[in-house]
């Protein structure tokens, strides 16, 4: 019994000093600077600025294939990354400069290809952006009126 007790009272000594060791000493001056400069530089963002978020092809036929490039400007403190740009619709397909660095105040392009075929009649199709921006999201988008293969009435049922 009294190895016991012992052992019990070794045991919560052990457990006890083991606490009173104070945690600031045990933290690196260069982590926290390294820190510290971490947030700082995470505080300054990339701004995707476009020329123009919209655009409208106006009526188009179906059946063809129609283009538009987007020209965008980095307005922000930090170097500019598209890492991801997704259409709203597989007949939508945008082309963009992936994973490159843009510095700010540089200019890059990305072409939105929209292929009218199946797609009679008013169409909006959006262009999510996936960038190193403040939101890290931004949108873009365009618009036609396909007019239907064959002369048929707008509005009226595609056979």
């Amino acid at each position: 019994m009294k190895k016991v007790f012992l052992l019990l009272v070794s045991f919560a000594l052990v457990s006890f000093t083991s606490c009173n060791e104070d945690a600031s000493k045990k933290v690196d001056e260069n982590k926290v600077a390294e820190a510290s400069e971490k947030t700082t530089q995470e505080e300054k963002f990339a701004v995707l600025t476009f020329d123009e978020k919209e655009h409208d092809f106006g009526n188009v036929e179906e059946g063809e294939v129609v283009e538009h490039t987007f020209t965008f400007t980095n307005t922000g403190d930090a170097p500019l990354i598209i890492s991801n740009a997704k259409a709203s619709c597989g007949c939508t397909v945008p082309s963009y400069p992936k994973n490159e660095a843009i510095a700010p105040g540089d200019q890059g392009e990305m072409t939105v290809k929209f292929n009218t075929r199946g797609k009679p009649n008013q169409q909006m199709k959006t262009v999510r952006i996936t960038a190193n921006t403040e939101s890290g999201r931004e949108t873009i988008r365009i618009k036609a009126f396909v007019n239907p293969k064959g002369g048929a009435q707008a509005g009226s049922p595609v056979r």
